[in-house]
């Protein structure tokens, strides 16, 4: 059995996942505005380095291929935002950094991960159900949607 952390058995020759820097908030933003109807801001990735949130980006070679935002409180990591670049979604980036995050978590002594993911992204939910997530809540009408609003499914998984 290997002890290096399941991201880095599985990572490819080229992918890293580094500290996000005010530098890439634009191309980070450019792939946030690409993926969602109703994107976070260029002030929304600010704030959340500002506030000293893990923010993190991960690369394939030379192209950013997602990023990642999470918060700790006392032992438990909230995930607030995972998002793969389109040109790179379906080639195991969203799983990696994942279990990347999963494992920083871990490190820094967090129990328990959630989540928030739209009730229609079943992909997402699909993911996340493979990596031992379990739905514990509901929040309704989280998220802004055309024609009202959507509600938000909780997920968590120990770590």
């Amino acid at each position: 059995m290997s002890a290096l952390p399941r991201s880095e058995i599985a990572a490819p020759a080229g992918w890293t996942v580094v500290e996000m820097t005010a530098q890439d908030i634009d191309l980070v933003e450019r792939i946030e505005r690409a993926v969602y109807e109703f994107p976070w801001t260029a002030g929304n990735f600010r704030d959340s380095l500002a506030s000293g949130y893990r923010c993190m980006v991960c690369r394939s070679g030379d192209a950013l291929a997602g990023y990642a935002i999470q918060m700790f409180v006392i032992d438990e990591a909230h995930l607030l935002n995972i998002t793969i670049a389109p040109e790179q979604q379906g080639r195991g980036h969203g799983s990696r950094l994942l279990h990347w995050l999963m494992d920083d978590a871990r490190g820094r002594g967090m129990t328990s991960l959630f989540l928030e993911v739209r009730r229609s992204n079943r992909r997402a939910q699909i993911l996340y159900g493979r990596l031992g997530f379990s739905q514990v809540g509901v929040r309704r009408d989280y998220y802004p949607a055309h024609g009202g609003r959507e509600d938000a499914l909780i997920f968590k998984t120990s770590l």
